[in-house]
């Protein structure tokens, strides 16, 4: 397996990456903080995803969502059942069917997120649901500091903006 932490970035283009997103959720203990983690390839996430817990010395509970899903928040809710992980990874959000509604509802009780999570949250998402996001829940993704970035190589690269405006 390619060793994802390798001090030589040229060695895995994805290491700088994982290094912020490292940081990020080191520095976010304690506290919500909304991490969005942008990835295009499923393969390459699921390889990403594998080898996260292992160099992260936090306790991250990680979520599917099914493509049932209607709500974030009490899906997280009902999932974690009042346990308080070290970091909380959410991913599937591109297979949910009613992605505008749940994203919309995101937006609705983003404050509950904040009162109700004491801990980092990695949304896993692609350039499409970052348009949405962007179009639907634009508070909720606001809270996100910056978006860390996993591409493959020669991948084109859909800025907020750029997507905001192709909407």
């Amino acid at each position: 397996m390619i060793d994802l932490y390798s001090s030589d970035e040229t060695a895995h283009p994805h290491s700088l990456s994982l290094k912020r997103l490292d940081r990020a959720i080191s520095l976010s203990q304690g506290q919500f903080c909304l991490i969005l983690a942008c990835c295009n390839s499923v393969s390459l996430r699921s390889q990403l995803v594998k080898q996260l817990p292992v160099n992260l010395s936090a306790d991250i509970y990680q979520l599917s969502l099914q493509p049932s899903v209607k709500t974030l928040y009490t899906t997280v809710q009902q999932s974690l059942q009042n346990r308080q992980p070290n970091a909380l990874m959410i991913l599937g959000l591109e297979s949910v069917i009613s992605i505008e509604q749940l994203l919309t509802a995101t937006n609705f009780v983003r404050d509950d997120f904040r009162k109700d999570f004491a801990f980092p949250v990695i949304l896993w998402v692609n350039d499409e649901i970052m348009q949405k996001l962007v179009r639907l829940a634009p508070d909720f993704k606001n809270w996100a500091a910056s978006t860390i970035r996993f591409q493959i190589m020669n991948e084109p690269v859909a800025t907020p903006d750029l997507a905001y405006q192709l909407i």
